[in-house]
């Protein structure tokens, strides 16, 4: 009888078990997954737990999210919070409610960069008479739309008018700095406009002490902060001295706290927008009377200068109003009165979205939006 050495069988079960002990195969496989089922894979097993949650992975799901990125649509201001994610052909992937923020006022979505979205609201004052709004100042709170987590912001310090802020983020993945102008009284009873600074590092605000320039802010655009992040600089409008309705100039501040503003074009209306284009500043002028849209590039250099890149006429009536515009890679997303268009910068093209029996609409916003897993506090691991 001839004897025969037994040949072991590999399963696919062996073939895994070699793919889980490289965790960087591992990694590069599950960083293509979908956050939410990312979520629910913390729970297969400690490795993929400590996987998951580590910021080499956060950082290598977003490089890939960075390659897809979608727009996040809020149609109507209400109540409850329900944000739309929508691909850029008008295909709506998912409805989101962001935990925790029903039962307040309203809501204004104002900037979404890397994943996380910031909002603020206004805080209703209850009295025997009437729910009053304090106009001097508002609750602001970090979102993660994708993993469902919401961080609220300590309060910055009382103002006797108006505020107004931007947000900034770097130089590491998860940082972010929030801007906030506000008036002070002083003991001369003067009042005095002035700036601080809340950072995800420290988690608390410093004051950077009296500034000369107050961005239109909410005046301008009272869905939220009229402001927009590119390559480390936070960039507002600021009202032409002689129509405080139409921008005048631009003012800009980096992450080290230095002020500068920059001239605009003569042809700014006051249905002009800044979008981040194709990684670089840029301006979106309506005219309503002609039609027209100008869409120019600022070459930012030690003299900038802006360059027209298209003038084209609109897909839309003049009698419209133009709520909103934002940009992604190298198309402009303009929501109307009746109309949810898409203009690609590249062909000079519009194409119409088939959404108006989608939304109701009471002031609507949309931003461009990628899936993250990062943390709304801003810090990567355990903190410092």
């Amino acid at each position: 009888m001839v004897e025969t050495n037994p040949v072991r069988v590999r399963t696919a079960s062996d073939a895994w078990s070699e793919v889980e002990s490289a965790e960087d195969i591992l990694a590069n496989i599950l960083s293509r997954v979908p956050v939410k089922s990312l979520i629910v894979s913390k729970s297969v097993s400690k490795l993929w737990y400590r996987l998951i949650c580590s910021p080499n992975f956060i950082n290598l799901q977003l490089s890939w999210s960075l390659e897809n990125p979608t727009y996040i649509i809020y149609p109507c201001m209400d109540e409850v919070m329900n944000l739309y994610r929508m691909k850029g052909n008008g295909e709506i992937i998912e409805m989101i409610t962001l935990p925790g923020c029903e039962n307040l006022s309203p809501l204004s979505l104002i900037c979404s960069y890397t994943g996380l979205i910031c909002c603020i609201n206004y805080p209703l004052i209850h009295d025997l008479e009437m729910d009053k709004v304090d106009m001097t100042d508002f609750e602001i709170r970090i979102c993660n739309p994708a993993t469902r987590e919401v961080f609220l912001l300590p309060n910055g310090s009382p103002s006797e008018k108006k505020l107004s802020i931007g947000v900034a983020f770097g130089p590491q993945t998860s940082e972010y700095k929030v801007f906030r102008f506000f008036y002070s009284k002083l003991e001369s009873e003067d009042i005095h406009l002035e700036c601080e600074v809340y950072s995800s590092r420290t988690g608390s605000w410093r004051g950077i002490g009296v500034v000369q320039h107050c961005p239109m802010g909410f005046q301008h655009c009272p869905l939220g902060s009229s402001h927009v992040f590119v390559n480390g600089k936070v960039y507002w409008f600021l009202a032409s001295e002689e129509d405080h309705d139409i921008p005048g100039s631009v003012l800009s501040v980096d992450m080290e706290h230095n002020f500068r503003t920059i001239n605009l074009p003569d042809e700014v209306t006051e249905h002009s927008f800044l979008v981040a284009l194709e990684g670089r500043l840029s301006l979106v002028a309506v005219y309503d009377e002609d039609e027209i849209v100008d869409i120019w590039v600022l070459n930012d250099s030690n003299e900038p200068h802006w360059e027209r890149r298209r003038s084209d006429y609109v897909a839309f009536s003049s009698m419209e109003c133009v709520y909103y515009v934002t940009a992604r890679k190298n198309e402009i997303f303009f929501i109307t009165t009746d109309h949810y268009l898409i203009y690609n910068l590249d062909h000079g093209t519009w194409t119409e979205l088939d959404l108006e029996d989608s939304f109701e609409r009471n002031l609507p916003v949309a931003l461009p939006f990628i899936e993250t897993l990062l943390p709304c506090n801003g810090l990567l691991g355990p903190p410092e």
